[in-house]
């Protein structure tokens, strides 16, 4: 694994070793920026799932301001620290060991927003939707944030609503990367 494009760009990075998480290809992970480049102007990530810590890694290259990064798992931790020292830029990144649900009550208690959320949980154990509605009610996401959710073809995905709408979705092999704009009711 490597970042593919921006000031980063070039920089290989760790994975984790084992089964516990699946890291992005750099063939999915290009097309996928590809996709969202367009919404890459500075601004907050959140990475709930984060794994290697590749997605936040190669937003902040491509012009994420900064990048929260989230996972349970320590030897996850590890190689997410040892990926962002690569980057040369700490500063740029805050790394949480911590389950998902309980990152995300801190964060409402904190009221921190996103602009850029990458959502990748094991495939095995879903929470999409649930993940995706505790944001929207507890006003996490940022005015028309961006929402990129990587799945199998098994998930059962959100579907457009009233807070979330479909921006573009793509298929690669077993993989579904689908990417949601969040639209706040006021």
């Amino acid at each position: 694994m490597r970042v593919v494009s921006g000031r980063f760009r070039g920089t290989r990075l760790d994975a984790v070793s084992g089964d516990k998480t699946r890291p992005t290809t750099d063939k999915v992970k290009e097309a996928m920026f590809s996709m969202i480049t367009p919404y890459l102007n500075g601004g907050e990530v959140l990475d709930l799932y984060a794994g290697t810590g590749g997605l936040s890694i190669e937003a902040v290259s491509r012009g994420m301001a900064h990048a929260t990064l989230v996972d349970r798992q320590f030897q996850a931790i590890k190689v997410i620290q040892n990926n962002i020292e690569k980057t040369h830029d700490i500063a740029a990144f805050t790394v949480i060991k911590s389950p998902a649900k309980q990152a995300l009550e801190k964060f409402a208690l904190a009221r921190q927003q996103f602009d850029l959320v990458f959502l990748d949980p094991p495939y095995a154990k879903e929470t999409l939707r649930g993940d995706m509605r505790y944001m929207a009610e507890n006003q996490l996401l940022a005015p028309q944030a961006i929402i990129l959710v990587e799945s199998d073809d098994d998930a059962n995905l959100p579907q457009e609503d009233q807070n979330f709408m479909i921006i573009q979705q793509k298929h690669y092999g077993i993989t579904v990367v689908t990417i949601y704009r969040y639209q706040a009711n006021d």
